[in-house]
């Protein structure tokens, strides 16, 4: 219980989410604070140009009465009066007027204990005259521009404080962050859940991908994975879907091979058997014998075959250097002539370098060539011959043999299996799978093109840089 809680916490589909989660909450919450700071900001730029305005506005009113002079001789409350009656506020914009240190008059009217309350920061106007700023008091937010006023006529000196109140301002905007934090919280967490549910729909292959892998067996490997879409998870279901398929196909061969093999070795081992519980009984031991190690011989070369097959599939079964394909081709044909009567012909030799393994082929040929040969008559012509065609070498053996029916032509190069009808019981029927595997290490393939009563023409096709990739497939007709 406590590992199926871990591997919960700490699945693909969990982590991918708190980082999803972590990432977008970050950024909406950035963009949150970052537009409140920029509302403020703003707030506060237009309750300075507001307040600045109107200063200004009255320092243009106070000269042109001054130069005016219709106020006479009388003292500067009576300017005060006259600025205040032509004054229309606005919405948290309060005209204050002050003489000497106390406060004469306020536009709007401000409530009864507001001056109480800001008494400090009266008595700081009397000492900024001329100055812009802004103050926080009891929680408000406030600027304001004093702006000192002389009457001549009396001198007397006065204040004109333009005062404004942005706390409604901000408490508008602080109330419209908070709804948007709260709207966000509840649609990041309905994003969460559908995002939740949708990283487990696109993560289930991989859960099925998982659960397939548990229960494939040696006995049972027909699981495989449903295929939906055309993006990276089912290009992956796809891509495993292939594998066990070769896994599955790798396997079958394993056990056809191991159940040839085993048929195989049963009938020399039997017959070894026999003839040694037999041997005590007989006078003349000398045939015995000779069977023995007829059948011995039989089995040591099976054994060899299949240690050759084996080999195939190892990166190092090639030994791969650069060889002329004229002088290869002209010594097989030199090793082929003493192996039996019949007429042989060399056809053609290719003129390129070819980078083999100069061993392998030579046996996959030979290979080829005894092949020929046990289905050919003494006299009967086999024809030999290389060419090259493109960036690939071909080398063939052709015969006039019985040929082989269509249905067997592919069957045939499978191990133990041998043409239906072959009246020649020699070997294991490994020949031919070795020539197959010989040629794809290389990087090539075997051709075949046979007719019933015309003979047959086998064909290893490889690249001539060694290069070991698959060539296209395609046929080479041979004449001769």
């Amino acid at each position: 219980m406590k590992n199926h809680w871990y591997r919960a916490f700490f699945s693909v589909r969990t982590r991918l989410l708190v980082w999803y989660f972590l990432l977008t909450t970050g950024t909406v919450f950035i963009s949150i604070q970052t537009t409140y700071s920029l509302f403020c900001d703003r707030i506060r730029i237009q309750a300075e140009d507001s307040a600045l305005q109107q200063a200004n506005q009255f320092t243009v009113l106070v000269q042109k009465h001054r130069e005016k002079g219709n106020l006479g001789p009388s003292n500067i409350s009576v300017l005060f009066d006259r600025l205040l009656s032509s004054y229309v506020p606005t919405r948290g914009e309060y005209i204050i007027t002050l003489v000497g240190n106390r406060v004469y008059d306020t536009k709007p009217a401000l409530p009864s204990d507001w001056l109480t309350q800001h008494s400090k920061l009266i008595q700081t106007w009397t000492t900024v005259a001329g100055e812009r700023r802004q103050a926080k008091a009891q929680e408000k937010q406030l600027y304001y521009v004093v702006e000192p006023v002389t009457w001549q006529a009396t001198n007397e000196t006065g204040l004109i404080v333009v005062l404004n109140d942005s706390t409604l301002d901000y408490q508008i905007a602080r109330s419209a962050i908070g709804l948007v934090m709260q709207v966000t919280f509840v649609l990041l967490l309905i994003f969460f859940l559908l995002a939740w549910f949708t990283a487990g729909r696109v993560l289930y292959p991989l859960r099925l991908l998982t659960k397939t892998a548990h229960s494939i067996t040696e006995s049972d490997m027909t699981q495989r994975l449903p295929v939906q879409g055309r993006d990276e998870i089912a290009e992956l279901a796809t891509t495993v879907n292939e594998m066990l398929d070769r896994l599955q196909a790798a396997f079958d061969s394993q056990k056809e091979f191991l159940k040839d093999a085993s048929h195989e070795l049963r009938t020399p081992i039997t017959v070894i058997q026999g003839h040694l519980e037999m041997l005590q009984y007989q006078p003349e031991k000398d045939a015995s014998i000779a069977l023995v190690m007829d059948e011995l011989e039989r089995m040591s070369r099976l054994v060899n075959d299949l240690l050759l097959l084996a080999k195939a599939e190892r990166s190092d079964f090639l030994r791969l250097k650069p060889e002329e394909l004229d002088w290869l081709t002209e010594e097989v044909y030199l090793k082929a002539r003493g192996l039996a009567d019949r007429a042989w012909r060399l056809e053609s030799k290719g003129l390129s370098p070819i980078t083999v393994d100069r061993q392998r082929l030579t046996q996959a040929v030979m290979n080829l060539i005894q092949n020929a040969i046990r289905h050919t008559k003494p006299g009967d012509p086999i024809t030999l011959g290389s060419s090259v065609k493109g960036d690939c070498a071909y080398l063939w053996v052709s015969d006039t043999g019985e040929g082989i029916a269509s249905v067997d032509q592919t069957r045939i190069f499978e191990r133990f299996v041998r043409a239906t009808g072959d009246a020649y019981s020699e070997g294991y029927g490994l020949g031919l799978s070795i020539v197959t595997a010989i040629a794809q290490a290389h990087g090539g393939r075997v051709e075949l093109a046979s007719q019933v009563g015309h003979g047959s023409t086998f064909t290893i096709a490889i690249p001539l840089d060694g290069t070991l990739t698959k060539l296209p497939a395609e046929r080479l007709e041979i004449k001769g």
